[in-house]
């Protein structure tokens, strides 16, 4: 629950804290220069206490930021003056400096945690949920872990009805479907620890349920000749050039996610059959890919011509020393990127032009030939038509005929 206390008094518990947490001298130098001016600041608008209010119009008139930080991706410029505003707002509310910054895999769990989050991992790996959405889970289960220990928690026994509902305070100003995603893992934990008797009482029917609807974003996708200009635009002149032809291929005719292209092995290609064989990262299904000709001419050119030589089981390879897989968080959007300017293609504002945006395209693509949404899933690899289904929101031609003409209607009313 929210106490207030003087700004004064607010900023000297956070330094405080911030200290026991063993920030560096020059960060803690640095907290203390800002939080000055922000006492400044307060005190000039004859404000005795913090507030979001007074956070946001701080940062408008001395850094001119006035973004919403909870919903917009926050720039660079930006990022160190909002984490320290956002400290005071959290540590008023919690009494405690969560950490925000994201697991990596060297994580150390908590002791007292440890065992818990150990065999709630095994759990999941038993019911073979992908590599990919276990390390995401995992990852959005450790901030409630942390958020635990930094309260002192010792046991999982320890938490209560109301400590969930402070910890989702913390969360609340989080996208919808982050929303989503963070009260289901947190639901299914709590649940784990019951059916396995950690705990004495089943907290996941504490876990506050969101009333959502489900309104996905209008897909963004190119225009077809775009498409066909920066394919032919490419430079496979080179050896980069050869391998990034052979990506933006896979993906804008087949429909390849990032991830499956970055574990894409040397022996998932099948070359007497003409198909490539893979366990998508992302669903854990197996699915199989033709080998087109122009996507086989292009694996041969870079795998004869431009791939390094490397003992290194994945097809795509990094360019420069040491030649290896590409890194497990890169998501290789610097080479649509690259092609795109090369090409002389203009990205309107507001469009997003990743790798995955040429998966959208093809989808729209088929969806505007006839292709029944069964086989779209099925060539995208998704579990369900429903995740297919809201491609047929940039079915123009489909749109337009489901359109009703104004004049036949009022003609057929009056009869």
């Amino acid at each position: 629950m929210e106490t207030k206390v003087p700004i004064e008094e607010l900023v000297a518990k956070v330094l405080a804290e911030l200290e026991r947490l063993r920030y560096s001298h020059e960060s803690l130098s640095g907290f203390r220069a800002f939080y000055k001016r922000v006492i400044a600041f307060a005190n000039e608008r004859k404000e005795p206490y913090f507030s979001e209010e007074l956070g946001r119009d701080f940062l408008k008139e001395k850094y001119n930021c006035s973004i919403n930080y909870y919903t917009e991706a926050m720039p660079k410029t930006f990022r160190s003056p909002i984490r320290k505003i956002r400290i005071l707002g959290d540590f008023q509310l919690h009494s405690l400096v969560l950490r925000r910054m994201v697991k990596k895999p060297g994580y150390v769990k908590p002791p007292q945690f440890q065992k818990e989050l150990m065999d709630y991992e095994r759990e999941c790996e038993n019911n073979e949920y992908s590599k990919r959405g276990l390390r995401s889970r995992m990852q959005r289960l450790f901030f409630f872990i942390d958020y635990l220990d930094a309260r002192g928690f010792q046991n999982v026994n320890e938490i209560t009805a109301e400590t969930i509902s402070d910890y989702v305070k913390t969360i609340y100003a989080h996208h919808e479907k982050s929303m989503a995603a963070i009260l289901t893992t947190l639901r299914v934990f709590l649940r784990f620890l019951y059916l396995n008797r950690y705990t004495l009482e089943d907290l996941s029917v504490k876990v506050p349920k969101q009333k959502k609807y489900y309104y996905p974003a209008v897909p963004s996708v190119w225009k077809q000749e775009d498409v066909v200009r920066m394919l032919e635009n490419v430079d496979r002149g080179n050896p980069t050039g050869k391998r990034d032809y052979a990506i933006l291929l896979l993906v804008s005719r087949l429909g390849m996610r990032v991830g499956d292209l970055k574990s894409l092995k040397l022996t998932d290609l099948d070359w007497k059959s003409k198909t490539i064989v893979i366990r998508q990262s992302k669903t854990n299904n197996v699915i199989t890919y033709p080998i087109l000709k122009d996507i086989g001419w292009a694996l041969i050119d870079y795998l004869r011509n431009a791939r390094p030589v490397s003992d290194s089981p994945y097809v795509f390879l990094r360019m420069n020393v040491p030649f290896e897989a590409f890194g497990r968080d890169a998501n290789l959007h610097n080479i649509i990127t690259k092609h795109t300017r090369n090409a002389g293609i203009t990205v309107p504002r507001g469009k997003r032009r990743g790798l995955h945006s040429l998966r959208h395209t093809l989808a729209s693509t088929l969806l505007e030939r006839g292709t029944p949404l069964p086989v779209i899933s099925e060539v995208l690899g998704h579990i369900t038509s429903r995740s297919t289904a809201f491609y047929c929101q940039v079915g123009i031609e489909g749109l337009k005929q489901c359109a009703l003409d104004p004049e036949e209607v009022f003609r057929d009313a009056s009869r």
